[in-house]
């Protein structure tokens, strides 16, 4: 999960505004993590938030080879509980036991780590989206949050895992839509709930205000709990 730096009018923004749209998509993430996944009943994963330094890189524009080498301003190293796709879903059943009820119990189980993979990818953009509606005084729905314009907001990444997840589910273009459509409604569901939202605006303000590197999964855990 990166949050790359070359977004549509993300240079033009002003150094300030830039932290905090990234502050906010990388909380996104973050928090998406603990708690949707908490949610699901699924197990505690490792991840570290790692920022590229921004009180220094976002003062000036990056070289074309600095950007191809290093696109991006922030990444969740970890956090994935899946991380190897199959070819598609049919494959993993020849990897299940014969036995009828187990095989069920664990494509059951794979399909709920697989949903909320991609529900967490795209609760980051989802984030800054809200967060920049909010700041601009509009309203935080479809019109403004939509996959189009996610990749305004450091999504483009996100997207692209989303893609090679949907991709091993069904070579249905249609299986795909719908299934991406139904989670996209759950991660939207997610951002604009006011607990979650609280959450994410608190970790948000505690990088800004940290200014640390590195922020580990302990630290977001301690601070979204309490």
């Amino acid at each position: 999960m990166k949050r790359n730096k070359i977004t549509e009018g993300f240079n033009q923004a002003k150094p300030m505004e830039q932290k905090q749209r990234i502050a906010f998509h990388e909380a996104g993430h973050a928090v998406a993590i603990h708690l949707n996944n908490k949610a699901r009943k699924l197990p505690p994963i490792f991840f570290r938030i790692i920022f590229n330094d921004l009180n220094h890189d976002l003062e000036k524009e990056p070289s074309d080879h600095q950007a191809i080498k290093d696109d991006y301003s922030a990444r969740v190293e970890g956090g994935r509980l899946i991380e190897w796709l199959p070819t598609s879903i049919d494959a993993l059943v020849p990897m299940t036991p014969n036995h009828h009820d187990a095989r069920e119990n664990f494509l059951k189980a794979y399909m709920v780590a697989f949903e909320a993979d991609i529900m967490n990818l795209l609760i980051g953009p989802l984030a800054e989206t809200k967060y920049i509606n909010e700041r601009d005084g509009e309203v935080f729905n479809y019109q403004f949050a939509n996959l189009k314009t996610l990749k305004k907001y450091g999504g483009n990444s996100d997207l692209a895992l989303v893609k090679d997840y949907l991709q091993s589910f069904s070579a249905s273009s249609q299986q795909q839509a719908k299934k991406l459509a139904d989670l996209f409604d759950l991660a939207f569901n997610f951002v604009n709930d006011s607990v979650n939202w609280a959450a994410i605006t608190k970790l948000a303000h505690y990088i800004l205000n940290s200014n640390k590197l590195i922020i580990g999964y302990e630290e977001v855990a301690s601070l979204v709990e309490n």
